[in-house]
């Protein structure tokens, strides 16, 4: 049993022979950490961005992901850490660690009966992460909340949805996770214009106001937006279904900008939108 040095000679005694394992000890845990996280952080950049090349990502994506793998594996390394030398310390010390791991044994049955659903967390957690089905900075929806990613790692997700909260996720509550900024967008809109109007005048329209759009972001347009199709044909109008693919996370912004610029041309072409007052004739001299 270890006893706490009472006198200054127990204390001369106990920095001779056993404080320099005790400082060997700290210093050595200290090294490895700084150690792996210094060689896991260049390998996984090297490997991740040899990976994206192929996989054509851009630099925004790769380094969310390896943020995120790097933060996660710090964690782990840094738990297990935490347990290796408190193992190593407290043998240095003179407490027999067998006996006690013996000791507490019953105890921690009890305790892994109540941390199951913590186990789950760190296992989800880790095929989350493993399998990059998001990472920090993706916009996503999981357990029913949809934000922004801000910090993942293998025991919860925490996202900051529209508002600015802050969402805390245990990972095992995770059991679908959809990611809208992973690889490319898509604009998806449907449109409805009134059954009266020449239907191919309009997707004409369209098309043209997507291809300008396209024109004038190229860096953000993958596909130019177009009417892919009649989607419905009512009584008093018509559904069309317009698409485009754009990079990540642009497709809130361009599908605004889309539905901007098609009021515009439509004002100027004369095109009615069921539910909007009657638009005044094209003016003479204006091509439709």
């Amino acid at each position: 049993l270890f006893l706490v040095p009472a006198t200054w000679a127990e204390w001369e005694d106990w920095f001779k022979h056993d404080a320099p394992g005790f400082a060997g000890v700290v210093i050595g845990l200290a090294l490895a950490l700084v150690v792996f996280r210094t060689v896991i952080s260049r390998l996984l950049h090297s490997a991740i961005a040899g990976a994206a090349r192929v996989r054509i990502e851009d630099r925004a994506a790769v380094e969310r992901r390896t943020r995120t793998l790097i933060a996660t594996l710090n964690w782990l390394f840094t738990i297990f850490l935490v347990f290796l030398g408190s193992a190593l310390v407290l043998d240095n010390l003179g407490l027999n660690v067998s006996a006690l791991i013996a000791g507490v044994g019953i105890v921690g049955i009890t305790l892994g009966l109540g941390t199951q659903t913590l186990i789950k967390d760190v296992i989800n957690g880790t095929f989350i992460v493993v399998e990059d089905q998001y990472a920090v900075g993706d916009i996503v929806t999981v357990a029913g909340i949809t934000g922004e990613v801000v910090a993942i790692n293998p025991r919860r997700t925490v996202l900051r949805d529209g508002d600015g909260a802050i969402h805390t996720i245990p990972n095992s509550a995770i059991s679908v996770a959809t990611n809208f900024t992973q690889g490319f967008s898509r604009i998806n809109l449907d449109l409805s214009v009134p059954a009266g109007q020449d239907a191919e005048r309009v997707m004409a329209v369209i098309d043209e106001v997507g291809l300008a759009l396209a024109k004038e972001r190229p860096a953000d347009v993958i596909n130019a937006p177009h009417v892919l199709r009649i989607n419905a044909i009512r009584d008093t109008s018509v559904e069309l279904k317009i698409v485009g693919d754009v990079k990540a996370g642009k497709q809130w912004e361009l599908s605004g900008e889309l539905r901007r610029r098609l009021l515009v041309r439509f004002a100027e072409a004369g095109i009615q939108i069921p539910g909007l007052p009657p638009l005044p004739s094209a003016s003479p001299g204006r091509s439709p």
